[in-house]
C-alpha cells in the first residue's frame, strides 16, 4: 500500500510539476509553499485510509439503490448504444455535481465540510487533495448517482471516473494555460481558480465542462488570477483539526480554534 501511494505521488509530480513550472498561474509560488505539509497529510490520508472508506460507503449505498430500481428499467438502459449511455452518464453526472456543489456553498451544514477544501490559500495539484472525507463521500456519491440509478455497466464509465479524478487535480494546479474560446466548452484551471476566490459564491461550480455554469448563470472567467484564495471564516490549520472541526458543536469548535491558535503562537 505504501509503495503504491509513493508511486502515485511521484507519478502526479512528474505529470503536473512540469506544467506548473512552464505555465505557472502564480510565478512566485514555490513548490514547498505554505501549508504544503498539511496538504501532503490530506494526500496520504486520502490514499491510505479514506479512499477505502469512501468506496465501502458508495458500494453499500449503491447496492441498495440499484436494488430498488426495477430490473426492466436497468435492462432498457443496457440495451442502448454505448455512445448514448456515455452521453447520458456524462450529462447527468455533470448536472448532479453542479447542483450538489452549489448546495455545498449555500447550505451551512454542507459548507462546514466543504470549507475545509476551500481553506487552501495556495492552489496546486497537491492542494486538490485537501478534502474532508464526508465531503468526498458526498461529491463522489453525486458523481456516481446516475451510474447507480441507471445501472450503467462498469466498463462504460470506469474510464470516465478515472478521468474525472485526474481532471479535478489538474484544475486545482498552479497552471494558467489560456485555451481561448475552448474555455466555453472545457473546464480549466483559470476557471476553477476563480471558484476558489475568497468570495463564497464566486461561481464556476461545474467540473469537466462549464456547460452547467453557462446554462444557470454562474460562469465567471476574468482575464487575471484572483487576488487571494481561501475563506473568510476561521478554521483550524492542522490536519486533525480540519478533520474534527466540521463535526463539532459550535461551542466545542470555538474551543478547538482557540487551542489551534495557541499551538501556532
Amino acid at each position: 500500500m505504501a509503495l503504491s501511494v509513493g508511486v502515485a505521488f511521484l507519478a502526479l509530480c512528474v505529470v503536473f510539476r512540469p506544467l506548473e513550472m512552464v505555465f505557472p498561474a502564480r510565478k512566485e509560488q514555490k513548490f514547498l509553499r505554505p501549508e504544503w505539509w498539511l496538504d501532503l497529510f490530506f494526500f496520504l490520508g486520502q490514499y491510505l485510509v479514506f479512499t477505502a472508506l469512501v468506496v465501502w460507503v458508495l458500494n453499500t449505498w449503491g447496492g441498495w439503490l440499484q436494488g430498488v430500481i426495477p430490473s426492466g428499467f436497468h435492462e432498457a438502459v443496457r440495451n442502448q448504444p454505448l455512445w448514448l449511455q456515455a452521453v447520458e452518464v456524462i450529462f447527468l453526472s455533470d448536472f448532479f455535481v453542479y447542483w450538489g456543489h452549489r448546495l455545498q456553498h449555500k447550505v451551512p451544514f454542507l459548507w462546514r465540510f466543504h470549507a475545509v477544501h476551500h481553506s487552501a490559500e495556495h492552489l496546486d495539484w497537491l492542494a486538490a487533495h485537501r478534502e474532508h472525507p464526508v465531503d468526498s463521500i458526498y461529491t463522489i456519491g453525486l458523481i456516481n448517482l446516475p451510474i447507480f440509478l441507471l445501472a450503467f455497466p462498469t466498463h462504460v464509465i470506469a474510464g470516465l471516473i478515472a478521468f474525472r479524478g485526474v481532471w479535478a487535480i489538474f484544475i486545482h494546479s498552479n497552471v494558467r494555460l489560456p485555451i481561448g474560446p475552448l474555455r466555453w466548452f472545457i473546464g480549466a484551471p483559470e476557471l476553477h481558480h476563480w471558484h476558489h476566490d475568497r468570495a463564497r459564491d464566486a461561481g464556476n461550480y461545474a467540473n469537466i465542462s462549464p456547460l452547467m455554469d453557462l446554462l444557470f448563470g454562474t460562469y465567471r472567467c476574468p482575464e487575471h488570477e484572483p487576488e487571494a484564495f481561501g475563506i473568510h471564516e476561521p478554521i483550524p490549520r492542522t490536519y486533525w483539526g480540519q478533520l474534527i472541526y466540521p463535526m463539532l458543536p459550535r461551542r466545542w469548535g470555538a474551543r478547538l480554534l482557540k487551542n489551534d491558535e495557541m499551538v501556532d503562537s
